[in-house]
């Protein structure tokens, strides 16, 4: 039973794995956490940011919502979980990189081309993919796919593109990063490879992850 399971990890990591972090997370409880990179990942299961990175707590402030979309920003008093995460690591953790990272076999994405049950479950859903309707219209302009896959494989990738515009739509963000103080990122997650690409605007190409290089930021 996957509680039991659970209930059972818990254990372990009480055990094993917290007594190597235990000086660290009463030091981060103590002093307060100082990410320097938020990472804005997809809710599915496959996506596992610490084991795929190798990070440890304090390391990174995590946001993940369906699809790793970013709603561009909108000044009203409405309920904004995904905007108001940008604004309090921007804000109150000042953080150096802002990654928004895609994966393959993305459900949000996949769901772009099907057609969603218009009743009351899934009215919150319905809206919310709405932020992927340029990737679709993006990927649509180009007809050389030769399978459905091939076709989902990029738009995974052009919503990333996508994404990264409307992350730049929040005041404070485009700000910080033509002041060269905040660097965002455009990741893709293969999940059958674990490979990890990055995003060059400057060529409009996905490259392997470790090719990347970046500016230092300011001081």
């Amino acid at each position: 039973m996957i509680l039991t399971r659970l209930i059972k990890g818990n254990e372990n990591f009480r055990k094993k794995n917290y007594k190597a972090l235990e000086s660290e997370l009463k030091d981060l409880v103590k002093h307060g956490q100082k990410p320097e990179v938020m990472f804005i990942g997809c809710s599915d299961s496959r996506v596992t940011p610490d084991l795929m990175l190798g990070t440890k707590p304090g390391d990174m402030f995590i946001l993940r919502n369906v699809g790793n979309f970013v709603p561009p920003f909108k000044h009203d008093e409405d309920f904004h979980g995904s905007a108001a995460a940008i604004e309090y690591a921007i804000a109150v953790l000042k953080v150096k990189h802002i990654i928004i990272c895609g994966h393959s076999h993305c459900g949000a994405c996949k769901s772009l081309y099907e057609d969603i049950p218009d009743n009351g479950s899934f009215v919150h859903i319905k809206t919310w993919l709405t932020l992927g309707a340029k990737a679709k219209e993006t990927t649509l302009k180009n007809n050389n796919f030769k399978t459905e896959e091939e076709m989902y494989r990029a738009t995974e990738r052009n919503s990333i593109r996508h994404q990264l515009d409307n992350l730049l739509t929040y005041p404070e963000v485009e700000k910080l990063h033509k002041k060269g103080e905040l660097q965002v990122h455009g990741w893709y997650y293969n999940i059958e490879t674990a490979q990890l690409d990055y995003y060059d605007k400057e060529d409009d190409k996905f490259k392997p992850l470790n090719e990347m290089t970046y500016e230092p930021r300011k001081s």
